[in-house]
């Protein structure tokens, strides 16, 4: 299973939120970079960014610097989410040197567009499908729209044949240590066979062998990493994606 570390960017500093919620913040250092280089350290061949300003609505550029230096730092493969809404997005966010883009509202909003640009740029989009109760959540998780998460992923498949990757977000579970929403993940990749990237709640390592036993083929950690309840060598070394 591969192990996507996660940065959370916000004024280009690393963060973590509670359930999304922008007013449930914690601050973890002044610079990112710090934490890219740790993680590379431990063994990860892949990080997973987040650019919170973008997704909020906020200043689409706040965190753009910080994603340079990451990706110029380590060399690792990257993907980042947040505010990815339109193709000059995408053109930029590819240029600083990202692996894969996270298209999470815009995929909800306007599929037809999303399946157009996975057709235009091949492999190097996923949808980011954030769910609460089962329904996709939109505009950075401020908002809940009526479309169940299963039903988007099954029409965008539809749609394209070159989506990247499904990263599935329990936003109940994102950022509580109280474990990931298995029903719901295992849900969901019988839905569908795009490759499916699990998200939020992943908490010991016990939860990292479930989810191996699952065969979920990707996984992304946060909160745990930082609060040192896991440590990210034993994560990647329990999923078997530790670099040699």
């Amino acid at each position: 299973m591969d192990i996507w570390p996660a940065i959370d960017l916000r004024h280009g500093k690393p963060v973590r939120l509670k359930q999304g919620d922008y007013n449930r913040e914690t601050v973890f250092g002044d610079d990112p970079v710090e934490f890219a280089l740790r993680w590379q350290a431990a063994g990860t061949r892949r990080l997973h960014l987040v650019d919170l300003d973008a997704a909020k609505g906020d200043d689409p550029t706040a965190n753009r610097e910080a994603v340079r230096r990451i990706v110029e730092a380590t060399g690792l493969t990257c993907q980042m989410g947040g505010g990815v809404r339109d193709e000059a997005a995408i053109e930029i966010l590819l240029d600083l040197g990202l692996n894969r883009l996270v298209v999470g509202s815009a995929a909800l909003k306007r599929p037809d567009w999303f399946a157009e640009m996975c057709d235009r740029f091949p492999g190097r989009l996923a949808a980011g499908i954030d769910a609460r109760d089962g329904m996709v959540a939109t505009d950075g998780w401020l908002e809940t729209s009526s479309t169940p998460a299963i039903d988007l992923a099954r029409n965008l498949r539809q749609r394209t044949s070159n989506i990247a990757a499904v990263i599935y977000t329990d936003i109940a579970k994102d950022g509580m240590m109280s474990g990931p929403n298995f029903e719901g993940l295992a849900a969901m990749a019988a839905a569908t066979d795009i490759p499916l990237v699990a998200s939020g709640g992943v908490t010991t390592l016990d939860d990292v062998r479930q989810l191996v036993e699952m065969k979920m083929p990707a996984a992304i950690v946060g909160r745990s990493i930082y609060d040192g309840v896991m440590k990210l060598k034993d994560v990647l070394d329990v999923a078997g994606d530790l670099a040699s």
